[in-house]
């Protein structure tokens, strides 16, 4: 069974309450009729033939809402009412409500639209001051490995590289199944060179054992000590990741993004995602470029993390 498959049979029966704020695209159309019939999702369309935020009966609760979130950045009703009419502010205002247990957004949107309308409705969880994404890469062989973070923080600190890494690891057992063992990523393994980039990398890894000692971690390593058993045993013998890391913890957003472009467009590896992580409510971030099935996947995928999200 492939990744896709295992995680479409997952998913299925959640039935999960998913918004598409971008319905008037037919890549969101159809992929809300697959969801629907495979029984991930009972899609919340908005535009197009679905939801208009100024006519729906929420409307001005939405507007309310968002105004009493960011009151310094509402200048007064009407413009909470025009704010409210943005349908992806819309949609992540409805997930934050608990209209809907995600959001599946960005098929036309950019990723900053999104995030700002998932940082300012929905918030990040609790303890956590900091949103990342992620992207699952899968290979021929059965293996999935999760990509962090690709996406949002293009400098991330040491405590962002935690808080990235400790979300992929707390998502990774419910949307993939297995037992998340995390490597912080560098061109150093385990003190072979010494720079400020370095230590942040490893004060990332101080911090993330304090924040979840129960789960296995360790860094700085170089991908091939963290990801293929023979050089883990030449680079880093004492290493509890030993060459079996499934979480890659990218120490940027260039070498997190590159390198998950470079293992799908040339590595031939399968990619589902991005997937934002580190919100108190699922909220997505497609890509522009993701066709029906990419679809799919990401609402699967949602509705995993809605069902793991206490």
């Amino acid at each position: 069974m492939t990744f896709r498959e295992a995680l479409r049979a997952r998913a299925a029966g959640r039935r999960a309450r998913l918004v598409f704020p971008e319905a008037a695209d037919p890549r969101i159309q159809q992929a809300a009729h697959l969801l629907e019939r495979l029984g991930i999702a009972e899609p919340i369309l908005i535009g197009g033939s679905g939801i208009s935020p100024a006519s729906d009966p929420r409307w001005r609760r939405v507007a309310d809402f968002l105004r009493h979130r960011r009151p310094q950045a509402v200048k007064d009703g009407r413009h909470a009412l025009d704010l409210a009419s943005d349908p992806v502010r819309f949609a992540a205002a409805l997930v934050a409500l608990g209209e809907a247990d995600g959001c599946v957004a960005g098929a036309g949107s950019t990723t900053a639209d999104v995030v700002r309308a998932a940082l300012w409705a929905i918030g990040p969880r609790s303890g956590c001051t900091s949103v990342s994404s992620a992207m699952y890469l899968s290979l021929a062989d059965g293996r999935v490995w999760t990509y962090t973070d690709i996406g949002v923080v293009p400098m991330p600190t040491a405590l962002q590289l935690a808080e990235s890494a400790l979300a992929a690891a707390r998502d990774r057992a419910a949307l993939v199944g297995d037992t998340p063992v995390v490597a912080f990523l560098s061109y150093s393994t385990h003190g072979s060179a010494a720079t400020p980039d370095i230590e942040r990398v490893r004060e990332a890894v101080r911090l993330f054992r304090a924040l979840a000692p129960g789960i296995i971690a360790d860094g700085e390593l170089q991908l091939d000590a963290a990801i293929v058993p023979a050089v883990a045993v030449r680079k880093c013998p004492d290493s509890a990741v030993a060459g079996a890391a499934n979480v890659l913890v990218f120490p940027s957003l260039d070498a997190g993004n590159i390198a998950y472009k470079l293992a799908e467009r040339v590595g031939g590896a399968s990619a589902a995602g991005p997937l934002l992580q580190g919100l108190a409510h699922p909220m997505s971030d497609l890509s522009r470029g993701a066709g029906v099935d990419d679809i799919v996947d990401v609402a699967a995928l949602v509705a995993l993390q809605a069902a793991a999200t206490p």
